[in-house]
């Protein structure tokens, strides 16, 4: 059984914010969204910004709640349905499953020293800890990703970039996960550091036999960490697939874009078709990348493709 089951997944936000905002103009954040993560499994999320990755992951974690569909986490005794849950068993919840942000210089507070951050959520769900023991914790925690015991005592603005973002996965590790969600956490890093914290999860998930879901911009990235991956636009996942599979052989459009602009080679021009988004305005039922696509044909501006299996384990929506 699946660790994590998500079943027609959607949230919508308002278009535009303000007491003067027009009602009834929204955006499909996260449109109809169904995959599982395994256990011991690195499930990706790939796809631009903007594409509904960071959502979804958010709605895993509650820190938005769905409008619709099933997040169903198997903790080995029992199954839960996350959006129903309340109280104490969301807060075990979430220490089963833990948020990598992207931005640890946003994330980890400037007044507090290492020792702080590592263990305040720490204090919060096991209440009777002696300082000592939160001490050892702490610094074992560190030293398990790759930092000096002696670091509890300094303040994130003595790390670099790439150390910070070793201690939010150290105060992720902590309560000890069942899953990880890793949000665009090497984005914002050096090339060279990038490789040390991707070796650092795949180790950690070794090591802890923990399950991950890696979301990343980059499709290159994803293929050589991940063991599955899920490719979205516009709030939709458009493929699924074994990454080995997707690296050798991706059947839409827009993962096939995706991978020449990591290449450089063979870039897909926009779409010839002279339809504009004025002519869709209105509808419901079309392709989300039928604008974008250079091989969209009349149906996929009337009729929006199922996701369906095109060969063993590899799923695509698109009609052609």
């Amino acid at each position: 059984m699946p660790l994590l089951t998500l079943t027609s997944l959607k949230k919508r936000f308002n278009l535009e914010s303000g007491f003067f905002s027009r009602l009834g103009r929204y955006v499909n954040a996260v449109n109809n969204v169904s995959f599982t993560v395994g256990k011991n499994e690195t499930y990706g999320l790939v796809g631009e910004s903007g594409c509904g990755k960071t959502t979804t992951a958010r709605l895993i974690v509650r820190m938005y709640d769905a409008d619709k569909g099933q997040i169903i986490y198997n903790n080995g005794n029992e199954s839960i349905d996350v959006r129903s849950i309340k109280g104490k068993t969301l807060r075990q919840y979430r220490r089963n499953v833990k948020y990598v942000f992207q931005d640890p210089a946003r994330s980890l507070n400037p007044r507090m020293n290492v020792f702080e951050i590592l263990v305040s959520g720490l204090r919060q769900g096991e209440t009777g800890q002696k300082k000592k023991q939160l001490k050892e914790k702490a610094a074992a925690a560190l030293e398990e990703v790759g930092l000096l015991p002696s670091d509890i005592e300094k303040r994130p603005g003595e790390f670099s970039g790439g150390q910070r973002q070793r201690i939010s996965i150290a105060r992720s590790l902590l309560p000890q996960p069942q899953l990880l969600i890793c949000d665009e956490v090497v984005s914002a890093l050096d090339v060279s550091i990038q490789s040390q914290i991707l070796n650092l999860l795949l180790e950690i998930r070794s090591k802890r036999d923990m399950s991950l879901i890696f979301i990343a911009h980059d499709l290159k990235t994803a293929c050589y960490f991940c063991d599955r991956i899920g490719v979205m636009y516009s709030g939709e996942l458009m493929e699924e697939a074994p990454a080995s599979c997707l690296w050798q052989e991706s059947y839409h459009p827009y993962t096939r874009m995706l991978f020449s602009s990591v290449t450089g080679a063979g870039l897909y021009s926009q779409s010839s078709r002279s339809l504009g988004k004025q002519e869709l305005k209105g509808k419901s039922d079309y392709c989300a990348y039928a604008l974008r696509c250079p091989f969209s044909i009349n149906r996929c501006y009337s009729e929006a493709p199922p996701m369906r299996e095109i060969s063993a384990n590899h799923y695509a929506r698109c009609h052609i």
